[in-house]
């Protein structure tokens, strides 16, 4: 069930703390350096919905491949420790504050926070070829058969 009441943000955990940050959750794996747990104001830490190690190396190594990063950060994220963490999320977002997911990635544009932040909405997975575009394409293929 997609979360649009509500505003669900994400913000490295370097930048200031804002009084209408609400519910606050590190979705890192490692604790950010320099930053105590005082100045973090975490409601929660939910470091299994971190992508696993290999992933984060894999994508800091290949930006470009942001697509490709966010479809495997998918798969994992149905793990059984992933899924738990994730419904624990879940859950969280149904509340009526806001909720800030933090991150510690110098890329603000492109990182797990962003991929968490789009299920939350409701945008579930990345473009399959199942959608309403790969349908036409389906059609048109198939005009093009019966017309031999």
């Amino acid at each position: 069930m997609p979360v649009a009441s509500k505003r669900i943000r994400v913000k490295r955990i370097y930048a200031k703390r804002m009084p209408g940050d609400g519910t606050r959750v590190l979705v890192d794996r490692l604790w950010p350096r320099g930053v105590s747990k005082d100045r973090a104001a975490l409601h929660a830490w939910l470091r299994d919905l971190a992508p696993s190690d290999g992933l984060r190396h894999w994508f800091h190594a290949r930006p470009e491949a942001w697509l490709a990063f966010r479809k495997r950060y998918l798969k994992e994220l149905v793990q059984p420790e992933a899924l738990e963490a994730l419904n624990q999320l879940y859950r969280m977002a149904a509340r009526p504050k806001n909720l800030t997911l933090l991150f510690g990635s110098k890329n603000e544009q492109y990182n797990n926070a962003v991929v968490l932040k789009d299920l939350l909405e409701g945008m579930r997975k990345p473009p399959t070829g199942t959608g309403r575009g790969a349908l036409g394409a389906m059609r048109s293929r198939q005009a093009k058969r019966m017309a031999r």
